[in-house]
């Protein structure tokens, strides 16, 4: 028995290089977030092959908001055309389908579509897929600590009893599976304001894959990378050999 499970229970994936991927074919940059949406396909249907119960993607940040205007409002529109397209097949997958992050930034049928898609794949269980948009990492904490501070207003809650798990309920994707592994596209190697709370212990991978040629065998090459190593969680490996159950225990 190895100390990193061969299947991660929950991956992150920054889907990067949808802009670069469009620029080589001389093609707008909307080209290549349309593109896109077949890697979606690609990894959702991996992750229910593999047995992975969360996914998490990275859509919009709150820092595109900066990007060319005509950029953004392709972004909305195409988050439009999807939800209307792609729901009816997540939801005969059994795929629960949430949005995380500031929602209301986005205008009121835009939330009424993503409210929609979620009410109607809320009974689904078998991958819970989660899509960041206008989300932060640093905004997560601060929402969580918001949150955190009004219990103790309340009186719910006594400020020096207030540790990294009482925080961490406050937290997106909180009732999920821990974050193992953290996929980022397109040869950038950081991690950009993404899940930072969740992100403490995963293991990393990057690739120079552009993510509209993302596919099942990438995919599989991130989980083959991550089983192959050993997570500690900041123990010695020594610690975590003798950690390890004997062959006979595990009978």
């Amino acid at each position: 028995m190895t100390s990193t499970p061969a299947i991660p229970r929950h991956i992150a994936i920054v889907m990067d290089g949808n802009g670069r991927w469009a620029k080589a074919r001389h093609r707008p940059r909307s080209f290549g977030h349309n593109a896109g949406r077949k890697a979606v396909r690609e990894v959702v249907e991996g992750c229910l092959r593999q047995g992975v119960e969360a996914l998490t993607l990275f859509a919009f940040s709150s820092e595109n908001w900066r990007r060319p205007q005509d950029e953004v409002g392709a972004l909305m529109e195409l988050f439009v055309r999807a939800l209307d397209k792609e729901v009816d097949e997540l939801l005969q997958q059994g795929v629960r389908l949430r949005f995380i992050g500031d929602l209301a930034a986005f205008d009121a049928p835009l939330r009424k579509r993503m409210h929609a898609a979620m009410a109607r794949t809320a009974g689904n269980d078998r991958l819970h897929m989660n899509v960041a948009v206008n989300y932060g990492g640093r905004w997560d904490i601060v929402q969580a600590a918001r949150r955190a501070a009004a219990a103790v207003g309340r009186g719910e809650l006594r400020a020096e009893d207030i540790d990294e798990a009482t925080l961490g309920r406050w937290t997106s994707l909180a009732e999920l599976p821990p974050l193992d592994l953290f996929i980022r596209t397109g040869g950038e190697c950081r991690i950009s304001n993404f899940l930072l709370w969740q992100a403490a212990y995963a293991e990393l991978h990057f690739t120079d894959t552009l993510w509209p040629d993302f596919d099942q065998a990438c995919l599989q090459r991130a989980i083959d990378d991550y089983a192959s190593r050993e997570r500690r969680f900041g123990r010695t490996g020594e610690q975590v050999a003798r950690a390890r159950p004997t062959q006979d225990s595990a009978c």
